[in-house]
């Protein structure tokens, strides 16, 4: 797993390894985040956003964002290996001063005092419901175009106050762009 584009282009991130079967741990694919971020480029939203990256795992969208062009990032994460991996990763690139980790459930409200966000990923583990659930939890920190994309192993449909703008499958996984309704 690496880099793809940006002034990090080409940089592994730190591998997962056996990781930990508990946390869920499955990293975007370079060729689906090739293809996202293709998406997202198009639709001018990287460039000085500020992102919020939930069931972060190994942070490899927010860092991608990041290196893309993007302002700074949040990781939220709850497990220790993939707490672990971003601290890993956040050093490798020397992006302390981008970087911020929240330790805790995406799905459970927390505080936040900073800059609304602009863009979001939301990659939680697949077929749980968690994705439903982290979006009402985060609604407030999200700015009025905020652009959310959903990863998921089935097609999705938004919760209540979102509406779809775009739905794409790569093989078995499917992304959804949403925004706030």
């Amino acid at each position: 797993m690496r880099i793809i584009a940006g002034q990090w282009s080409g940089v592994p991130l730190a591998t997962v390894g056996k990781g930990d079967p508990g946390a869920h741990l499955r990293p975007t694919p370079d060729r689906v985040r090739e293809s996202l971020f293709s998406m997202l480029t198009h639709r001018g939203v990287i460039e000085g956003a500020h992102v919020l990256d939930l069931f972060a795992g190994t942070g490899s969208l927010g860092f991608e964002a990041l290196s893309r062009g993007a302002k700074a990032a949040v990781f939220v994460e709850n497990g220790r290996v993939g707490q672990k991996l971003i601290a890993e990763n956040t050093q490798k690139l020397d992006a302390r001063d981008q970087v911020q980790v929240m330790r805790g459930d995406a799905t459970r409200p927390m505080a936040w005092a900073g800059a609304p966000f602009d863009l979001v990923f939301l990659d939680p583990p697949y077929g749980k419901g968690l994705g439903e659930k982290a979006l009402i939890a985060v609604r407030d920190w999200c700015a009025p175009d905020t652009l959310i994309v959903w990863e998921e192993n089935a097609a999705m449909t938004p919760p209540a106050g979102y509406a779809p703008l775009d739905q794409r499958r790569f093989g078995s996984t499917y992304v959804t762009l949403l925004e706030l309704a």
